[in-house]
């Protein structure tokens, strides 16, 4: 298995700790508002490398965060919490403003068959690691503290930047020094750790004791501290979006590291954004769309997990409403597939032997995966297993074995019963196209259609499909 690791830039072969156990954590949502359709890209293509690596024998152990405290509107600790932000927008307290967009984002996942992970831990649970990760910090003499909270000294800790490639220097002339708010910051680079509640956070509604005064966590160090306590001190790789990469991975490797003096991470897996009709999704645009705006489309959700294996994951992907419509026709014509393969099986498909052609789908399947995830061709692979002239009984199963990897629940394909009154609407429409009676056929047909059903004409008579 070879992968893309953002550290290095290179894609590497990847060589877990301890094989084969992988430790998969992955950066999880600020449950502030709702999540939309470039968090499901990231997080099918999470659900995908887990999926490949279970495929290929390994043991995941997956951890994810839900960052429900911390989380300030400007990666710089500039502006508010997010979580105080959405609650004012919404009028809810802050704990139900939490739980609502988390048991969203967990719809959301659930709606796109993505596995849920071994371990979601939730910040506001885990302050007390929060807490001693800092003090291990303050004893390595990488912390200083203001009246307004505890901070990160960049400068002491070598090769910061390393992940985003950019220097110190450069960091530090990158950030505004209009946004700072705290004077007592000793660089503009320096991240908190701990927030004290004074002044712009005097009311901050979620507030601890600490060694300093109450006060809350800093985003990055949460992180850290979660995914210490459930994968150790390194683990194997870690996943984000792209923009996380300057930022908060970049501390978290200087807070991680400072604290042990070990690796953090051996591979940064970092998806590309996707953007909306070529444009930056943002509702000031119309163009934020949520699982909610997918379903009233009519558009299966599982049918987007098609769509975003048709495009790698270091790829910036275009959504379109016509790409959307296109996958799920794609998608409902291998249901079909699935169905009339399923239909056709024998008893003894379970112990299907494989054709030297079969096998080398299979060979070619996983080579794609393994180099790097390049699931545009591991689709392909598949369509052309579908095409080929191999039997019933081995396509099936092929079919089986790839979906273990793209998660189309193809598995889970049945027979869809028509009602009656269809299927007698259905023989009307033959009896008068039979006695060339055209436009009675063509009403008909249309009758059929605003009942929900379509009807196509085959070699064979026609086929009813639900619409």
């Amino acid at each position: 298995m070879k992968i893309y690791n953002t550290l290095t830039r290179k894609i590497e072969v990847f060589q877990p700790l301890n094989p084969p156990a992988v430790n998969f954590y992955s950066c999880g949502p600020t449950v502030y508002d709702f999540t939309h359709i470039g968090h499901m890209r990231t997080y099918v293509n999470n659900d995908i490398l887990k999926r490949t690596l279970t495929y290929l024998g390994y043991k995941v152990k997956h951890v994810m965060n839900v960052t429900d405290v911390g989380h300030l509107s400007g990666d710089d600790d500039s502006g508010e919490d997010k979580m105080e932000k959405g609650a004012k927008k919404y009028g809810k307290t802050v704990w139900d403003v939490a739980k609502f967009y988390t048991d969203f984002f967990f719809k959301t996942t659930d709606a796109l068959n993505i596995l849920r992970p071994n371990i979601t831990c939730k910040a506001t649970e885990h302050i007390e690691e929060m807490i001693q990760l800092i003090n291990r910090l303050k004893q390595k003499g990488f912390v200083y503290e203001t009246k307004e909270a505890v901070y990160f000294d960049v400068s002491k800790f070598n090769n910061y930047g390393k992940l985003s490639g950019q220097k110190l220097e450069e960091k530090i002339q990158a950030v505004r020094e209009n946004v700072n708010v705290d004077t007592q910051k000793k660089h503009p680079a320096d991240f908190a750790l701990w927030f004290k509640r004074v002044g712009r956070f005097a009311n901050h509604t979620m507030h601890w004791n600490s060694p300093w005064g109450e006060g809350f966590p800093g985003w990055h160090i949460e992180c850290s501290a979660m995914s210490m306590k459930y994968l150790g001190e390194t683990i194997d790789i870690h996943s984000g979006g792209i923009d996380h990469i300057p930022v908060h991975h970049e501390n978290e490797i200087a807070q991680s590291e400072g604290a042990t003096g070990k690796q953090f991470v051996k591979i940064w897996f970092h998806n590309n954004f996707l953007t909306v009709d070529s444009q930056k999704m943002s509702k000031s645009l119309g163009n934020f769309y949520t699982i909610e705006d997918i379903e009233k489309n009519k558009i299966n959700p599982v049918s987007l997990r098609l769509l975003f294996l048709q495009s790698h994951y270091r790829q910036p992907l275009n959504f379109t409403w016509q790409s959307a419509r296109a996958s799920q026709e794609a998608f409902d014509r291998l249901k079909e597939i699935a169905l009339e393969l399923k239909n056709s099986n024998s008893s003894t498909r379970k112990l299907v032997k494989l054709t030297n052609k079969s096998i080398d789908f299979q060979h070619q399947f996983i080579i794609a995966l393994e180099n790097d995830l390049q699931t545009p061709q591991a689709v392909a692979v598949m369509w052309d297993m579908l095409k080929s002239d191999i039997n019933y009984d081995e396509k099936y199963f092929l079919l089986m074995d790839f979906d273990q990897v793209f998660g189309l629940k193809l598995d889970e394909v049945v027979e869809e019963k028509i009602p009656d009154e269809i299927i007698k609407l259905a023989k009307e429409r033959v009896e008068y196209k039979q006695k060339k009676g055209f436009q009675k056929a063509d009403e008909v047909r249309e009758l059929i259609e605003k009942k929900g059903y379509k009807i196509e004409d085959t070699k064979d008579g026609y086929k009813i499909k639900k619409i």
